[in-house]
């Protein structure tokens, strides 16, 4: 769709005001919408870079005189400056700012790993797969603690899902 201001570039940003029940809609190309005023990406209260400075609330999380002065050496952007703009420099930045992007990850996600989703329709064999991997695990701790009955059954169960995504 083209933008309804300048009718010559692809609108990107689709506004919509509903006042006293009276819907207006309106799509604009970036350009237009930043001459418009619609589109101030330093101050809109969605932007990721707003969304990543709130969890980065230095009055939720303790700032150590070290990461206020902490900045990358290659570019110069200081932490502060990330947790203000949301955004890095520089690809050093990732780098330099490790330690504090891995406390971000586990606070956000509980992890620092990506383990990613599985669709339901497409994952029966990963997720059978995945549940073969913890029941081995299960095994071996069995067997360390010398719970052969229970490392018995687990290898059976093992041994079940094996054949289920072999097809057998």
């Amino acid at each position: 769709m083209l933008c309804q201001r300048c009718g010559e570039k692809e609108a990107a940003v689709h506004l919509k005001k509903i006042i006293n029940n009276e819907k207006n809609e309106i799509y604009l190309c970036e350009e237009c919408a930043r001459e418009t005023g619609h589109l101030d990406l330093k101050n809109n209260p969605f932007s990721i870079q707003n969304l990543l400075a709130d969890i980065f609330n230095p009055n939720v999380e303790s700032v150590s005189s070290n990461r206020k002065n902490l900045k990358c050496d290659n570019c110069g952007m200081s932490y502060h400056q990330f947790k203000e703009e949301g955004l890095f420099g520089c690809s050093e930045c990732y780098d330099q700012f490790s330690e504090q992007i891995d406390r971000l990850a586990k606070r956000i996600h509980g992890s620092d790993n990506h383990i990613g989703k599985v669709p339901k329709r497409r994952g029966n064999k990963l997720r059978t797969e995945k549940k073969i991997n913890y029941l081995k695990t299960e095994m071996e701790k069995a067997i360390e603690k010398e719970d052969f009955e229970k490392a018995a059954e687990l290898r059976d169960k093992i041994h079940e899902l094996e054949d289920e995504v072999r097809g057998d």
